[in-house]
């Protein structure tokens, strides 16, 4: 109806009235117009700070490799990026808190071989893997260093060999725990050795190495990160690295199947996770940012320091390599009757 309408219709009352009752008919319908229009836009992540949830203690390799993750994104993002170290249980503890965090892209998980390895050591996980994580880059495959105090008579991997076989079930390595990369190694050369040493569980690296400085164990299969500044020092002597083929970073050692075991290889790796159900917007944008971070300065010099292989791969391939890793470590883990206490 047009306001000439209104007017005629309303003649009695005055055009005054019939203007005023219009438009006060035409500002009530506005909200309903509105409702009908394109919904305000959705603020660009991210809006606020960013946690990663690191499940060891500060100060690990892992650790590290989180904390120049979060330096490194941080710039890319525009907003700070922390740390939130939750030890215990093998990594569990720090894991669930991830799964159960809600899906908005702002709690992170840095996840580690332990990922791979625990469905297999546990009957039961609180969290599953795959279905409640999605994952947004393998960051950096990493491998670990043979190692023996310098006192010893095992000047290589042939000797550790000959030495093993010699006496079976008498030579000693330390682990970082039941089921770390430092037990699965070690258990992996027994069983491509065909010997048998046996495995000395410890609450992390820095016990279970004091303990080879000291004499009491004989080798350990530790983290380049780890060992490496011992290793400079003369304080240990450093056999093979665990990788399939040298390291750049350590040219002078031989891998473990050049050096006796043929084919060999046994890796560490470090992968960045986000709840289940988090936006593809978010994961993609996260993995832009770490896709950037490996290629920055922080980064290239924990790759020549530390003989890490940086990658900021795919969402999708860090969910290959880890099916991969679940796989291949099942077998191992079966064969050898490993078990968590």
């Amino acid at each position: 109806m047009a306001i000439g309408e209104i007017i005629n219709h309303d003649g009695a009352r005055g055009k005054g009235f019939a203007v005023r009752r219009w438009l006060n008919l035409a500002f009530l319908a506005l909200p309903v117009v509105a409702g009908l229009g394109v919904a305000p836009a959705r603020a660009e992540y991210p809006e606020k700070f960013i946690k990663i949830v690191v499940p060891f203690a500060a100060g690990g390799g892992t650790d590290i490799i989180a904390r120049t993750t979060a330096q490194e994104i941080q710039t890319d993002l525009g907003k700070s990026v922390i740390i939130e170290n939750k030890p215990g249980a093998g990594t569990i503890i720090g894991t669930q808190t991830v799964a159960t965090s809600e899906p908005d892209g702002y709690s992170l998980l840095m996840a580690t071989f332990a990922h791979a390895v625990n469905p297999s050591l546990y009957n039961k996980l609180p969290f599953d893997p795959h279905k409640d994580f999605a994952a947004v880059s393998l960051i950096a495959r990493s491998f670990n260093i043979v190692v023996v105090n310098p006192a010893s008579k095992i000047n290589s991997i042939a000797d550790l060999i000959t030495e093993a076989r010699a006496n079976p079930g008498k030579l000693n390595f330390g682990t970082f725990g039941t089921g770390t990369s430092a037990h699965l190694a070690g258990e992996l050369f027994n069983a491509m050795a065909k010997v048998k040493m046996t495995a000395v569980p410890y609450k992390g690296a820095a016990p279970a190495i004091s303990d080879l400085l000291g004499g009491q164990i004989d080798v350990m299969f530790t983290t380049v990160a780890s060992a490496a500044s011992l290793v400079a020092a003369g304080q240990l002597r450093a056999l093979a690295v665990t990788s399939a083929e040298r390291s750049a970073a350590f040219p002078q050692l031989p891998a473990v199947a050049e050096a006796g075991v043929p084919g060999y290889a046994a890796e560490s790796w470090y992968g960045l996770y986000a709840p289940a159900k988090t936006p593809a917007p978010v994961i993609t944008r996260l993995n832009q940012a770490v896709a950037k971070a490996v290629q920055s300065g922080a980064f290239k010099q924990l790759e020549a320091n530390e003989g890490l292989i940086m990658v900021g791969s795919a969402p999708e391939e860090l969910d290959r390599y880890v099916r991969q890793e679940e796989d291949r470590w099942r077998k191992l883990v079966k064969d050898a009757n490993i078990e968590v206490q």
